[in-house]
């Protein structure tokens, strides 16, 4: 059962994680723009988006302040738009695995409640890249498939995207409101072989 005391902590944590590794590679390759609005940044306040909290809190799934980049300043701009996207995700992937390797290895197993914590962060952190890397706008995943295609295929995803978009939202908005949760289906069952094989045993999604 997700508790504000374990869950949200570690929802948050890995959400300005995401975010502040979007900034960071956006400004590595160029682009001033997520530096100039302070989110080249680990300070979590940076990233929390108003609504995105608000909701996380009050049914278990938010997000958080969209990094604004401009793609203008990139030198080569379809390929770093790529490299910017994958950063959050991946962001997360690293943490995940090096904190499963904590977990795998004992530690903290002197500290329950620290122990718990990492737990929560290892879960979180993996199905928050499993999420963005799903290939829907606005999620990351889009970002990086479009910036992949063939060109003369761009305009064709961009006329599917808003339908693909309030699909995701009606997913989402599905799987709050209803015992069916079809995004949960899809990503519970690989974050828990993903933890199993991490850490060395199941996880508690």
């Amino acid at each position: 059962m997700w508790t504000f005391v374990i869950w949200i902590p570690a929802v948050l944590c890995a959400l300005a994680l995401h975010e502040a590794a979007h900034a960071y590679a956006a400004d590595y390759l160029g682009d001033p723009t997520p530096r100039r609005l302070g989110r080249v940044t680990l300070n979590p306040l940076a990233h929390l988006d108003v609504i995105g909290t608000l909701l996380l809190v009050l049914v278990h799934f938010g997000w958080g302040k969209p990094v604004p980049v401009d793609p203008r300043n990139f030198n080569r701009p379809r390929r770093d738009m790529v490299l910017v996207a994958l950063a959050g995700p991946l962001a997360n992937i690293v943490t995940a695995v090096i904190l499963a390797f904590v977990l795998r290895t004992g530690g903290f197993a002197a500290m329950p409640a620290a122990s718990i914590a990492i737990n929560a962060l290892v879960i979180v952190s993996l199905l928050l890249a499993l999420f963005n890397l799903l290939p829907i706008p606005p999620l990351d995943g889009s970002k990086i498939l479009y910036g992949l295609l063939p060109v003369a295929l761009s305009p064709l995803y961009l006329r599917i995207s808003k339908p693909l978009s309030w699909s995701l939202l009606a997913l989402v908005v599905i799987g709050s409101a209803s015992d069916f949760n079809p995004l949960g289906t899809l990503l519970f069952q690989p974050v828990d072989i993903l933890y199993e094989w991490m850490v060395g045993r199941a996880s508690s999604i």
